[in-house]
């Protein structure tokens, strides 16, 4: 998919937000602050904790109660160059921020007037499905951003919380499988590239796991990784899963998936039109995509298998 240089995934690597899961108690104060800011503004919670989830992707900070944060020229309104935080002045200037306490000010900094902002920004042209994309779409300008957001709402929704930690390995463990760090090495098939994952070699027809909550993305064939579906999750990451032998046939494009739901089965196709197959041995192809809200791109999974694999035996 996307290529880029191995300093700039060091430095990714250290700050992932996989590695930066949040204290149990952030996670109820957050849920709480969205359906309170749900009672005042009639805009369903799990917009706003996707919305928030999103942002707070970007900015690699996992602690903060709320991540969105509004440049000043938007909340204050430009010309407010004093910062008035009253609401006769923002609404003056053209500003943005709205008071969600009930204290009177538009602090940018609070975390019931960001979210109550957020919520009038998100319901500007109304309170359905359509009409939030429409809003997304004049905010960030970026079809992946909107698609990213609504999938993650949909994902709150369902399951009626934001603390989604759990995950899984992605080969059923009573298989026989092995793997080893591969990212980057050197692959030839359709011209000189780098390898964006980890392979996992098992026997055909082993079962394939999500190994994460999100929304099939994609699914279907790929030249390079034969049958393959594609799953983003809650943290702005699109999960590959190529070479596969069949998928299962209950997961379709925007369906919804949890760790530990079966995908799909080990096989080896790929590298040819439709239906090649065999061209090297069985195996998985597992890779991980981040977006950080202006480019995507491969890092290497093999540490998160690792630990994933861990969790599992252990559990």
């Amino acid at each position: 998919m996307y290529r880029f240089s191995i300093l700039f995934f060091f430095v990714l690597y250290l700050i992932h937000p996989e590695q930066m899961y949040a204290d149990e108690n952030i996670y109820n104060e957050r849920l709480a602050l969205y359906k309170k800011t749900e009672a005042i503004s009639n805009l369903p919670w799990y917009y706003l904790a996707a919305f928030d989830q999103y942002e707070r992707n970007k900015e690699q900070n996992n602690n903060e109660l709320v991540a969105i944060s509004f440049p000043d020229e938007l909340w204050y309104g430009i010309g407010n160059y004093s910062f008035h935080r009253d609401i006769a002045s923002i609404q003056l200037f053209g500003g943005i921020g709205q008071d969600g306490d009930g204290d009177g000010i538009a602090n940018s900094n609070n975390p019931e007037d960001v979210l109550f902002t957020a919520a009038q920004l998100l319901k500007s042209y109304g309170l359905n499905e359509d009409d939030i994309k429409i809003s997304l779409w004049n905010y960030y300008h970026r079809d992946l951003s909107v698609k990213t957001i609504m999938n993650t709402a949909k994902v709150y929704k369902h399951f009626g919380t934001v603390e989604l930690t759990e995950r899984d390995f992605p080969v059923a463990l009573r298989q026989n499988f092995s793997y080893r760090s591969t990212w980057g090495h050197r692959r030839g098939f359709g011209g000189n590239r780098i390898h964006e994952g980890t392979d996992i070699f098992a026997n055909y027809g082993t079962p394939v796991k999500s190994t994460t909550y999100g929304v099939v993305e994609l699914k279907g064939w790929n030249l390079y990784g034969g049958w393959r579906i594609g799953i983003r999750d809650i943290h702005n990451i699109y999960h590959y899963y190529g070479h596969l032998n069949g998928y299962n046939d209950d997961f379709s494009i925007g369906d919804i998936v949890k760790p530990g739901d079966v995908l799909g089965s080990v096989g080896s196709s790929g590298y040819g039109p439709p239906g090649t197959s065999g061209k090297f041995p069985p195996h998985l192809h597992y890779g991980m995509y981040k977006d950080n809200g202006r480019n995507e791109w491969s890092f290497d999974p093999y540490p998160y298998l690792r630990k994933w694999e861990k969790m599992a035996l252990e559990r």
